[in-house]
C-alpha cells in the first residue's frame, strides 16, 4: 500500500524529500561532533561575578587604609559573611539573608552592615557603626600632578634643591640624547621635566608645604638652562 502511494508521487518530490532528509542527518552530525571536539565551558555555579570580586577588592583596600584588622569568609554563629572586624564585632556581608539572619540575633543590629554589590568601597565608612578616619581610596592626587611627575623623572624626591635638579639633568642628558643612543622623545621628556623641577625646586631646605613655585630671571644662566 505504501509502496503503491510511493510509487504514484513525481520522482523529482521523492528524491527532493530524500535529500533534505539525508541534509539535516549531515547537519546534526557536524553540530554533534563540534559540541563534543570543543564542548562550551562550565558556567561558574554560585561563584563570584567580577563585579563582586571587585567590590571585595575595594572594602579589603578600605579597610586597610583605616587601619582596621579584619579576617574575610568567616562562620559567624552558623552564617557565612564575607569580612568580619573581630575588635568590633562587626560583619560585612553581601547576602541579604545572612544580613536578616544575623540582624534577629540578639544585639544583632548593631554587628552586621549589607553591603551591595553596586556599593563603592569608599562608601563603607557612612555604614560602619563606629568612627572611622578620613581616607582618600584611589592614586594620590599629589603623586600624579605635574610637578611630581617632573621630579620622577629625574629619579628626585620633590624637596630636591637646584643643585640636585642640575645634576640629575645633566646625567639625564647623557643617557636620552640622540647622539648618545637616546631617542628624542626621552630627550624632550627630560628637557620639559628639568624646566618644571627647576621652577619648582626647594631653597634652605623648604618642604613641600613652604615652597611657593616662583619665577627666575633666566638673565645669567643661559649656560645652565638646556
Amino acid at each position: 500500500m505504501f509502496g503503491e502511494w510511493l510509487a504514484a508521487l513525481p520522482g523529482w518530490l521523492v528524491w527532493g524529500v530524500a535529500a533534505g532528509v539525508v541534509a539535516s542527518a549531515g547537519v546534526a552530525s557536524v553540530f554533534l561532533a563540534a559540541n563534543r571536539l570543543f564542548p562550551d565551558p562550565p558556567a561558574r555555579s554560585g561563584g563570584p561575578d567580577q563585579g563582586s570580586l571587585r567590590r571585595e577588592a575595594e572594602i579589603r583596600e578600605y579597610l586597610r587604609r583605616i587601619d582596621e584588622r579584619f579576617v574575610e569568609d568567616v562562620d559567624l554563629d552558623g552564617t557565612r559573611v564575607a569580612f568580619y572586624l573581630p575588635e568590633r564585632n562587626v560583619a560585612l556581608t553581601f547576602d541579604v539573608h545572612a544580613y536578616f539572619a544575623i540582624r534577629d540575633d540578639e544585639d544583632g543590629a548593631d554587628r552586621v552592615i549589607l553591603c551591595e554589590h553596586e556599593m563603592p568601597g569608599r562608601h563603607l565608612g557612612r555604614r560602619l557603626p563606629f568612627e572611622v578616619p578620613d581616607v582618600h581610596l584611589g592614586p594620590d592626587p599629589a603623586a600624579s600632578s605635574p610637578v611630581a611627575s617632573a621630579f620622577d623623572t629625574l629619579e628626585l624626591p620633590t624637596t630636591a634643591d637646584e643643585e640636585s635638579v642640575e645634576r640629575a639633568y645633566r646625567e639625564k642628558v647623557k643617557e636620552t640624547h640622540p647622539d648618545q643612543g637616546g631617542s628624542r622623545e626621552a630627550f624632550s621628556a627630560v628637557r620639559e621635566a628639568y624646566a618644571t623641577a627647576l621652577e619648582h625646586a626647594s631653597e634652605d631646605g623648604a618642604t613641600d608645604t613652604e615652597r611657593v613655585p616662583r619665577r627666575r630671571s633666566t638673565r645669567g644662566r643661559g649656560s645652565r638652562r638646556p
